[in-house]
């Protein structure tokens, strides 16, 4: 099925749920935004079509450096695979190089990658870390997300304030100082 055919066919699919709604997809307001819904979505879903992998090693290059590479702060938004609303927030990640390290912003474009998905947060955790790992064979990986969801903010029990907060580990991570020397690097 081309881009286009799938457009209209998510077109129509909104076009039908604001009529069981109880709206007029033929009101004036509304005439637009089934096709504004299926371009959206697609962006927000586009994740699917890319390989993570492919990104870091457009960028790997061998290097002597054993210490910890931290990029922190790293804002996303996904969609919740429950209810397709979104939870957002940021993503710290760390790695140790194992004689090869990465273009910074290919690892921002991995938390991308994933966060365009349908997701729960609890597995684009460790997706962010297996694929860096994997890739980049580090002598470890770690990676924190603070994210607040929408699916608990406007819905359900309402809780505005929440943040839920995953983490994934592997290496040298495992040991307990250097994990809290990231975890004091990403609180400055």
């Amino acid at each position: 099925m081309s881009e286009d055919e799938r457009l209209i066919k998510m077109a129509d699919s909104c076009r039908q749920m604001l009529d069981l709604v109880g709206e007029d997809s033929s009101r004036e307001g509304l005439l637009k935004t089934p096709m504004r819904v299926a371009k959206a979505m697609r962006k927000l879903t586009e994740g699917y079509g890319m390989n993570p992998s492919a990104v870091l090693k457009s960028a790997m290059f061998k290097e002597d450096y054993s210490q910890m590479v931290i990029v922190k702060d790293i804002d996303f938004f996904s969609l919740c695979e429950h209810h397709m609303i979104p939870f957002y927030g940021k993503v710290h990640v760390a790695y140790i190089p194992n004689g090869y390290i990465t273009g910074l912003s290919k690892i921002a474009r991995v938390v991308d990658i994933f966060s365009h998905r349908l997701q729960v947060q609890e597995r684009m955790t460790l997706q962010i870390k297996e694929c860096i790992q994997e890739t980049l064979k580090p002598l470890g990986v770690m990676v924190v997300v603070e994210a607040r969801h929408m699916c608990m903010q406007m819905r359900g029990v309402e809780k505005v304030d929440s943040v839920t907060t995953t983490s994934e580990i592997s290496g040298a991570f495992l040991n307990a100082t250097t994990r809290a020397e990231f975890m004091n690097l990403i609180k400055k």
